[in-house]
């Protein structure tokens, strides 16, 4: 039985390791922007990103993917959708819900971008 616990403990351990790159979007608790930028900031930290959302925030994804793309900072690694069981609040029964999931990860040439981008915007402060 002890070895069974073990078991199930690692494989939550080497789960939680996995998706330490995984952004959960939603389309009404932060602007778009801060999506980005947040995974620009995972794709220097972990080489690649996964993007996830349910519903109405999926365009959301496609359009942070979109952007990253095309800046030359992202490629598509992969690309997964399917639908999800979603308890209602009210009544509690399940509903179907769209989700996706892309995962993005770093061009040859993100990190000589990154350095620009920081250039420039280290220039704006100075100008001001």
């Amino acid at each position: 039985m002890e070895e069974v616990t073990e078991a199930v403990s690692n494989l939550n351990l080497v789960d939680s390791q996995k998706k330490n790159n995984r952004i959960q979007v939603s389309n009404t608790k932060k602007p778009l922007f801060f999506y980005v930028n947040l995974s620009k900031r995972y794709m220097q930290q972990y080489n690649e990103v996964e993007l996830s959302a349910l519903g109405m925030a999926i365009s959301t994804v496609v359009s942070i993917a979109e952007i990253l793309k095309n800046n030359g900072m992202a490629t598509e690694k992969k690309i997964t959708t399917s639908t999800v069981d979603v308890k209602e609040d009210m009544r509690g029964r399940p509903v179907q819900k769209a989700k996706i999931e892309i995962v993005l990860g770093k061009t040859v040439n993100f990190d000589e971008l990154m350095i620009t981008e920081q250039n420039d915007g280290n220039n704006l402060q100075e100008q001001n």
